[in-house]
Formats: C-alpha cells, structure tokens, sequence
C-alpha cells in the first residue's frame, strides 16, 4: 500500500477507531447491566467508514447518521462523555437526554442525528444540501445509511432529484451484508448498490470500508465533486456487522464459523499493520487503544454521576 498521508494523520485515525470501538463496547455493556432502555445498534467491526470519511470533511462540513451513529458522531469530533450521557438520558447529554442512542445530535459540530427510521434521514439531508446550493456557502452534506436503506423510496428520490439539481451531497452506503437479518443477495438483485447510481447519471465508486484510507479517498473525492458544483456522488463501502442488529440481541451469530471469518478482517489490527510498516511501533498503538479505555471509563462515569432531566423541563425544546 502508497500512502501519501502523513504518519501523524494515520495516528489520529487509529486512536479515534480505538476509541469508537471502546465507546461501542461499553455501550453494549452498559445496555445489558440496564443503565439505558430501548436499545443500541453497535458499529463494531465499521470504525475505518466513519473515520475515514470524517477525514475528508471540513469541520462546517454536516453529517446525517442512522440509528448505528455513534462512531460517525466521535469521529466528527463529539464528546464521548456527552455522547454517553445521552445513551443514559441525562440532561448533560449532546441532545439534553431527549435523543437516547438512536436520535442524538450535536449541532456544534455539524453533526445533525441519528435517525431510527431506515432511509427517513436521506432526503432531509438532500435538503441540507439543497440549501447550500442556494446559500453558496461552499458547505457538502454527508448522510450514511445502510445496504437495506438503499431499497427504500426515500432513497430513490433522493438520488433523483439530487443528481438533478446537481446538489453537494455525498450518499455513504455502509453495505455490511445485513438489513437487520436479511441477507443483502436476498434483498438486492444488484451485486452492488452502487451500481443503482447509474440509473440516476450520477458518480459512484465503491471502496473497501474496512480500510480507512481506501475509504478516505473514495469519500474525499467525492466531497470535492460535490464542493465544485458537480453534483453528488454515491460511495459505497463494503464492511461487516460483527453483532447482530441491536443490543437487544447483540452476541454472536448463529454460524460461528462466519462470525469468526468477519473477525478476521477487523479494521483496527489490520490497519496497525500498515502502521507499523509505517514506522509507527506497537507501543504507541498500545497507547492508544489503553488511552480509549480511559476516555471512555471517564464518559461513563461523567453519565452516570449526571441528573436525568427534571418533570418540570418536559415542554423544553419543544416547538409546536
């Protein structure tokens, strides 16, 4: 691999994987000792999309997620502790702990949330797009969203309309094999989704989602198609979902073997290989991954010392 991107650069990336994957297992944890209801969709295994991608945005840059969110949130540079406060629903959390794990946000950073219901997120961000069009503000939006999504109407007129009206917007298709538990061949005749831009006369490329870098320069040209006024771009990254859809059901696969063979292309070592043929030592990729840790304890501990918002706050960031 020829790498062009400074070792510092590659650092950050690995410590930010590091600390998403830390922040998704306590996240798990926390769900099954009860210290949050509803659920949480862990992206274990689908750090290097996030970060990678995240890399080839200016900070004014805006981001849409779906419910599996918590990494592109992190690596758009939210606060784990806030983060982690709003899982629990704590007023100190990024949406005062009225979004729990699937409708957070954190608007300081441009990241505008989460959203539970599949490909419900796609045309609000094409009309964040839209709108920087008509602002010329030189702004591109970001909206991730899975391999099922991609099969839903709402996409579909996304994709239509924004290549029509050529609007800065990038479609990330986090393709990791599974829509909840079907199966993507079993779901799409297309071998792969990105092919569904060419209905459309749009771009779109398709990268290995398990390799930051890969992912990085998929996404950073992309982003700089639609910065020039032409028109969006439909990245698709392919991954792999190591749990199952949620944490109500988070645990291994029925088929072991498959779930170990997932396991083998984990982002995170893989990615330490080429940093070590980089010249970084294993040393410091322990530091990293220890300093995750810690972060990620301290979060913990900051949600669970924080107060759940008041009865006498209920009508707050209420507008209608």
């Amino acid at each position: 691999m020829s790498l062009t991107i400074d070792t510092h650069t590659l650092e950050g990336w690995h410590s930010t994987m590091c600390l998403i994957r830390a922040f998704e297992e306590e996240a798990i944890d926390s769900f099954r000792k009860g210290r949050f209801t509803g659920s949480t969709h862990p992206c274990i295994g689908q750090e290097a999309i996030a970060v990678g991608a995240a890399a080839a945005l200016q900070p004014t840059d805006q981001v849409f997620a779906t419910y599996r969110g918590h990494g592109h949130a992190i690596a758009k540079g939210a606060d784990p502790k806030r983060l982690m406060a709003e899982l629990l629903c704590k007023v100190t959390g990024c949406s005062g702990g009225r979004g729990g794990s699937m409708h957070l946000c954190d608007i300081e950073r441009d990241f505008w949330g989460t959203n539970a219901i599949v490909a419900a997120h796609i045309p609000i961000a094409g009309g964040m797009a839209m709108a920087n069009k008509l602002r010329k503000n030189n702004k591109v939006t970001v909206v991730y969203f899975g391999d099922g999504a991609s099969c839903e109407g709402a996409f579909f007129e996304t994709l239509n309309m924004a290549a029509l009206w050529k609007v800065p917007l990038v479609l990330v298709c986090e393709n990791n094999g599974y829509a909840i538990s079907v199966p993507t061949h079993k779901a799409i005749p297309n071998a792969d989704v990105v092919q569904r831009a060419q209905g459309f006369a749009l771009a779109g490329v398709c990268v290995d989602g398990n390799d930051p870098v890969a992912v990085n320069q998929g996404v950073a040209e992309a982003v700089h198609r639609a910065r020039q006024g032409d028109g969006p771009t439909l990245v698709e990254c392919k991954t792999t979902r190591w749990e199952r859809h949620s944490a109500i059901s988070a645990g291994k696969y029925d088929d072991e073997e498959e779930a170990m063979k997932w396991k083998t292309v984990d982002p995170i070592p893989r990615f330490e290989t080429v940093l070590r043929e980089q010249g970084i030592s294993q040393e410091t990729l322990d530091q990293h991954r220890d300093e995750a840790k810690r972060v990620i304890a301290d979060a913990i501990a900051f949600a669970e010392s924080s107060a759940a918002p008041s009865p006498e706050s209920v009508a707050d960031f209420v507008f209608a």
